[in-house]
């Protein structure tokens, strides 16, 4: 197993455009950096995109690396986290529903298959749950479990503590539940 200061020597190389430096360190650190981008975005292809992503810009900023900051790999997981919140972000659908109004945001959860009767009926009952929850907490529902924004991602929008929007989709998911098994 290499060490920090073996990789902190492959990024020197890289800087200095050494692509055996690059492919090495590649090597060596994919599958940890794959890692990291797979705890923040669950889907493959994505994370391949961040992955190939997270390597361009190591590949681009080797000249900043500076050992007396960051160990190496300490470096390249803050390259790899960024780049994986950042493709995170930029997905067509979130970017879409980020600017969308409560409605369009409703009508961009994909309808149910209209094969059985019993699935439409199920979707028809779903939008009419969400319509009875206040247009704010509708939308942080949405953007959470639709879209799968972190609670400090929605209480950033909501410029609200994380705490608020946790127990604030917790109330939402009660109600829609008790909505859902025909309770209200």
């Amino acid at each position: 197993m290499t060490n920090i200061d073996d990789m902190g020597l492959l990024i020197q190389g890289c800087a200095r455009g050494d692509r055996r430096a690059f492919g090495e360190l590649y090597r060596q650190t994919a599958a940890k950096l794959h890692g990291i981008i797979r705890r923040i975005i669950p889907h493959n292809e994505a994370t391949e995109e961040a992955l190939q992503e997270t390597f361009v810009r190591i590949w681009q900023k080797a000249g900043t690396f500076d050992p007396q900051i960051a160990p190496a790999m300490a470096w390249m997981a803050s390259i790899a986290r960024n780049q994986a919140i950042d493709v995170r972000r930029r997905g067509a659908e979130k970017i879409a529903l980020a600017s969308s109004s409560d409605e369009n945001l409703l009508n961009a959860i994909p309808a149910l298959s209209a094969d059985t009767g019993e699935q439409s009926l199920t979707f028809i009952q779903l939008q009419r749950c969400l319509d009875q929850l206040p247009a704010d907490r509708r939308e942080l529902l949405l953007l959470a479990y639709y879209n799968g924004w972190s609670r400090e991602e929605l209480a950033q929008r909501a410029t609200k503590p994380v705490a608020t929007i946790k127990s604030t989709l917790r109330r939402s998911l009660m109600q829609l539940k008790e909505c859902l098994d025909g309770n209200s």
